[in-house]
């Protein structure tokens, strides 16, 4: 059973940081494909990043692109996603997901975490 757990949310100010993390136990996250996807309160959940195990591209949602980076440590195990400059409207669950292909599509991702949540806000 491929099990990811994320870490790191909390709140934070407008124009501030945050570094999620998104780890494994019991299998390899670099075999996979990681995405990064956000529901906030009353919407639909959304893509926000991914980064492919081939090549490591990466992709960004256009509402994150220049804020937000994501990397993997493959000596932890682990993909981050560093969030700067962050945005009331950045505010919401934020979850990883394990799958096949790095596309920015929710319905590509077999395996996903619980959560972490982010507040934005002064």
């Amino acid at each position: 059973q491929v099990q990811l757990v994320e870490s790191g949310g909390g709140l934070v100010q407008p124009g501030g940081s945050l570094r999620l993390s998104c780890a494994a136990s019991r299998f390899t996250l670099d075999r996979y494909a990681i995405g990064w996807f956000r529901q906030a309160p009353g919407k639909e959940r959304e893509a926000v990043s991914c980064i492919s195990s081939v090549d490591g591209s990466t992709a960004y949602a256009d509402s994150v692109k220049g804020r937000f980076t994501i990397s993997r440590d493959k000596s932890k195990n682990t993909v981050y996603l560093q969030m700067n400059s962050l945005e009331p409207e950045d505010t919401a669950v934020y979850y990883c997901a394990a799958g096949w292909r790095a596309l920015l599509k929710v319905y590509e991702y077999d395996y996903w975490g619980q959560g972490t949540r982010v507040t934005v806000s002064s």
